[in-house]
């Protein structure tokens, strides 16, 4: 394949390639022998096919002399953990000589290649491990195969195998539907908020129904949203104006995923409407502690019901956020009782909060368990406030505040010495709360949005009461 003798690498050398330090966690549990087949390597490259969460395994292969990365996955990061699991097997010498076959060759041809046209060129072709930065370079959108180095994108490497299209067309759509996006926001504040046009429906789903075809699925939902707050109320225009604000600053962020930092690009990404697969997910390193399930919130969203379960680590006190979907006649998972706590791995998604997650191994019976890290409104405020420091896009956050019910003017809030927070709380959820806090501060467990709190359970010392939002029964086919 190659004359240029392979350089002798050390872990160190790995470790320095790892975008972040997460992502050598993530591949240190896949780069175990069990996980790989149809491994090799030789002079120039080593390459192999790991077992993931999809169908068909992923085929990486890395260039160790010129040092680029190939990986069939659709990780954002560059090198991925399949990559880095990959050189750890090499450098542990657990990688047999072979010789490379259909695509691993061509690409690792084409290296050579592109190396040797660039030396009669007078450059200075890729030259090993200590002349390489990959983690300063630009992430690339997620989803199908990518290039996954500097040196990798300059060296032009063969074109990417069909599946590569289907995401470069995705990616392609979505940037037009974010730019569509930002004119019609020009178009709406060049008109004003009392354009009568605002007050139809048709306007908003007219909108909603290109970002949908445009693969971001959840603006659409945040635009439907929106339509439902034009002309609720005395103040509808302040919080229209400052959703409109949000949906701006997404179309610019959503349009600039590959400057962003890794963490960051990924919230974004998600929140513009790119899906990562569970599997990917499952693949990560769990996060164990005894998860309390310290609230519960249905909602309704765009003819699905959606349930937020919340769960907070006894141990280390982090918040964790587990979805469950239902169209009609369909049921909400209900395995995680509010009040109850349960040993259990969570796998989160990639981004800055890291709130979402998925359940894995967990003990088979739950347990009665009090409320965890109830704080004072002002310290509340100071948790909601850094998070929505991080991503101020987050419409519902949890906080768990140690407080009575009181009165502010025309409306009630949660209050204590240090201040007090609104409530947004409908009827069924009011007459609850005011009995169980009749005798004074308790802890209770909310919801932060945009309108006020929404309760969702008030912890006494003997049982939690869980208040929170619940699905219509004959919607969800509960009992």
């Amino acid at each position: 394949m190659s004359d240029v003798p392979a350089r002798k690498w050390q872990v160190e050398h790995v470790h320095a390639l790892a975008p972040s330090p997460s992502s050598l966690i993530a591949a240190q549990p896949v780069a175990v022998l069990s996980r790989w087949s149809g491994l090799g390597c030789d002079a120039r490259g080593v390459w192999g096919r790991c077992a993931g969460g999809a169908s068909e395994p992923y085929d990486c292969v890395v260039d160790h002399v010129g040092v680029g990365f190939r990986c069939s996955c659709p990780s954002r990061r560059h090198p991925c953990k399949h990559a880095l699991a990959l050189l750890l097997l090499w450098v542990r010498g657990q990688v047999p000589e072979g010789v490379p076959g259909g695509r691993t060759a061509s690409w690792l041809q084409g290296r050579v290649t592109a190396d040797a046209a660039a030396a009669e060129a007078g450059g200075q072709p890729p030259a090993g491990v200590a002349e390489v930065a990959p983690a300063d370079g630009p992430a690339a959108p997620a989803g199908g195969e990518a290039v996954a180095s500097t040196a990798a994108a300059a060296d032009g490497p063969p074109p990417p195998p069909p599946a590569s299209s289907g995401r470069d067309d995705r990616v392609a759509r979505m940037a037009a539907g974010l730019a569509e996006l930002d004119r019609w926001l020009e178009d709406r504040l060049r008109t004003g908020l009392a354009d009568p046009a605002l007050t139809r429906y048709a306007t908003w789903d007219g909108l909603a129904a290109r970002l949908v075809d445009a693969q971001a699925g959840s603006l659409a939902n945040r635009v439907r949203r929106l339509a439902g707050q034009v002309g609720t109320g005395p103040t509808w225009h302040e919080q229209v104006l400052a959703e409109l604000g949000m949906l701006h600053l997404l179309a610019q962020a959503g349009r600039r995923l590959g400057t962003l930092p890794l963490d960051l690009g990924d919230s974004v990404a998600a929140t513009v409407g790119w899906q990562v697969r569970q599997a990917d997910v499952l693949a990560g390193v769990p996060h164990t502690d005894t998860w309390v399930v310290m609230g519960r919130s249905d909602t309704r969203e765009d003819r699905i019901e959606v349930r937020r379960t919340w769960l907070r680590g006894a141990t280390t006190g982090v918040w964790a956020m587990l979805l469950s979907f239902a169209a009609y006649q369909q049921r909400l998972d209900d395995s995680f009782a509010v009040g109850t706590a349960v040993e259990a791995d969570l796998f989160r998604y990639p981004g800055v909060s890291r709130l979402r997650a998925l359940p894995g191994r967990r003990a088979e019976h739950a347990t009665p368990h009090g409320p965890v890290g109830a704080v004072s409104v002002a310290a509340a405020c100071t948790e909601v406030g850094a998070m929505l420091a991080a991503e101020p896009w987050l419409d519902r956050l949890p906080v768990c505040l140690n407080a009575a019910v009181s009165r502010r003017g025309t409306r009630f809030v949660l209050a204590d010495h240090t201040g007090s927070l609104p409530l947004a709380v409908g009827d069924g959820a009011l007459a609850p709360l005011l009995a169980c806090t009749a005798d004074g501060a308790v802890p209770v467990t909310a919801e932060w949005t945009t309108t006020g709190l929404v309760p969702l359970t008030v912890h006494l010392p003997d049982r939690s009461v869980d208040i929170g939002p619940r699905a219509d029964p004959s919607f969800v086919g509960a009992a």
